[in-house]
């Protein structure tokens, strides 16, 4: 158990030195021209670098990341589809859950926010 216990505190010991050793190595003093400017391929921007993004495709995202965890809860169905841990509530469930993301879908369809042109 001591072992443990010094391989833990020797471990953040040495993480907290080499953080502050990057940060003391990373830090720069000079803020000129060259390094406040974006950097876009090595070419002067042509614009502004501060463009204010799409709301619609930041609505579009946020569904496509919400749909995605949801598809991802359905994996471990799959696994125990055909065994006998799968009862007859557990597929009510399942089905229940599908109903509920396809229902989801039809609900952003018909609102129109899965459409990209306007």
């Amino acid at each position: 158990m001591e072992k443990v216990m010094v391989s833990v505190l020797l471990s953040v010991v040495m993480g907290f030195v080499l953080l502050v050793v990057g940060l003391f190595l990373g830090f720069s003093l000079f803020f000129g021209r060259e390094k406040l400017s974006p950097f876009e391929c090595g070419f002067d921007p042509m614009g502004s670098s501060r463009v204010p993004f799409s709301l619609r495709f930041f609505l579009l995202a946020v569904i496509f990341v919400v749909f995605d965890v949801e598809i991802v809860l359905l994996f471990p169905a799959v696994m125990v589809v055909g065994s006998p841990l799968m009862w007859v509530g557990g597929c009510l469930m399942l089905l229940f859950f599908l109903v509920l993301l396809f229902g989801g879908v039809v609900h952003e369809w018909r609102e129109g926010s899965l459409e990209w042109e306007d």
